[in-house]
């Protein structure tokens, strides 16, 4: 017997899985570069809501027609990679469509068939959202941030879908002793005849479509990485770890709060102890410059970002022409963050001042400022990003670090702090109102 195609088949799949391991290890690495942040509370919502956003899909469907080919791909898609497994034991142990053998007919013709119908309905929707990309050009694909390599991504991994698809159906319907048992070939049946009935010629076409397939699956598997379908895996924590409190909540730093009380509270005791939990010693900075002041949640949500546009699209300040695209805030993210990851892999492991940051090197304060802070973004998010938890922390480095913030900010401060009112009237005339 010849163990030479089950050797290499076994190379293959370690080298690919190794590959995609190591991209892992380094995904981690550099998600731990954000503060730490205790997420532990509510566990049993936070398990809901991974269940109905990511596995549910509920948050897609909110957009009826793009939401509805979504789940075919992503259903079909997951679903028909369970043949992945008959097809990594016929390759490691060298047999051929084990499952028809274990399983009885009836049952693998089942299976066979639904994921031909599946592989079919997949190829539809991705040439469905091909042509929305690129015929008909929606609106939310055509930003700005979109041009370039977030352009070709998104239809890299159509041409990926298609592929595979393809060589799924090529597969079986070139190979005769599936053909043969005249079950479970439900579309492949219809595609048989366009390659003859040559079994040499057959053969050929067979081992090759089952050879690329995989392949393809294991290349499309390492690509994720480097593409924004990251979101197929990290969907899942990222909508558990998801924000459960009210959207209009701003979490507040305790000492800030205490300094405003005694700036403002006649009643305010200056020598009472923090908060259970604060402290009274000042942060090394306020607020984020940088991928490494933000929180690890921050980065997790900076990978997991689809790059569908819909918060961009939901964002008042962009619709009225501002410059602000909540989906380039979270684009810009990751860039920064994959840039400094190269830099500490080409550093023996430490990060060496590269005289960037987040802050004007990508971000600018134009962008932080146009920002309502009206959570559309975070609402319009289908998988739980929440952008405006970045805006909110560059600008309190903004205003707590540079006092960099915009003149009609420091004008309404400077008016709290005289007059304890937004407005620049004077403490003995702030009732004058009710005498009118």
């Amino acid at each position: 017997m010849n163990y030479l195609p089950n050797i290499l088949f076994a190379i293959i799949l370690i080298a690919g899985i190794g590959y995609f391991a190591r991209n892992v290890k380094k995904l981690f690495r550099n998600i731990k570069l954000g503060k730490a942040q205790d997420i532990s509370d509510n566990k049993p919502q936070r398990w809901k809501n991974m269940a109905m956003i990511a596995l549910g899909q509920s948050k897609m469907v909110k957009r009826p027609v793009s939401g509805f080919f979504h789940i075919i791909v992503y259903v079909g898609f997951v679903i028909i990679n369970i043949e992945v497994l008959e097809i990594i034991i016929d390759g490691v142990f060298g047999t051929h469509r084990i499952g028809s053998t274990i399983l009885p007919a009836s049952v693998y013709g089942f299976l066979i068939s639904s994921f031909e119908i599946l592989a079919t309905l997949v190829f539809i929707a991705v040439v469905v959202f091909w042509i929305r990309r690129n015929i008909i050009k929606l609106k939310r694909f055509m930003s700005a941030e979109m041009k370039g390599w977030p352009k070709n991504d998104g239809n890299f991994i159509l041409y990926f879908e298609m592929v595979l698809m393809t060589l799924f159906l090529v597969m079986n319907a070139t190979d005769s002793s599936f053909q043969a048992l005249e079950s479970g070939n439900i579309i492949s049946q219809y595609i048989a005849p366009l390659f003859g009935d040559n079994p040499e010629t057959l053969h050929i076409i067979e081992r090759s479509a089952w050879w690329l397939h995989i392949i393809g699956i294991l290349i499309f598997l390492n690509y994720l990485y480097f593409s924004k379908h990251l979101h197929i895996l990290l969907a899942f924590p990222n909508t558990y770890f998801g924000k459960l409190t009210p959207k209009g909540q701003f979490p507040n730093n305790d000492l800030v709060t205490s300094e405003v009380k005694l700036m403002m509270d006649p009643d305010a005791d200056p020598y009472a102890a923090p908060p259970e939990g604060a402290t009274d010693e000042p942060p090394a900075k306020f607020g984020a410059s940088d991928v490494q002041d933000l929180s690890w949640l921050n980065l997790l949500n900076a990978y997991s970002c689809t790059e569908c546009g819909r918060c961009t699209s939901e964002c008042p300040a962009n619709l009225t022409g501002k410059k602000l695209s909540p989906r380039k805030i979270m684009m810009d993210t990751r860039d920064r963050l994959e840039e400094v990851g190269k830099n500490i892999d080409a550093n023996n492991g430490t990060f060496v001042d590269d005289g960037k940051q987040l802050l004007n090197d990508y971000i600018t304060p134009e962008e932080l400022w146009a920002c309502t802070s009206c959570n559309a973004c975070v609402e319009a998010c289908p998988i739980s990003i929440d952008p405006l938890n970045i805006i909110m922390e560059m600008r309190s480095y903004l205003v707590m670090e540079e006092s960099a913030a915009p003149m009609e900010l420091n004008n309404m401060m400077t008016n709290i702090e005289n007059n304890g009112a937004p407005w620049p009237y004077n403490q003995m005339d702030r009732l004058n109102w009710k005498d009118e």
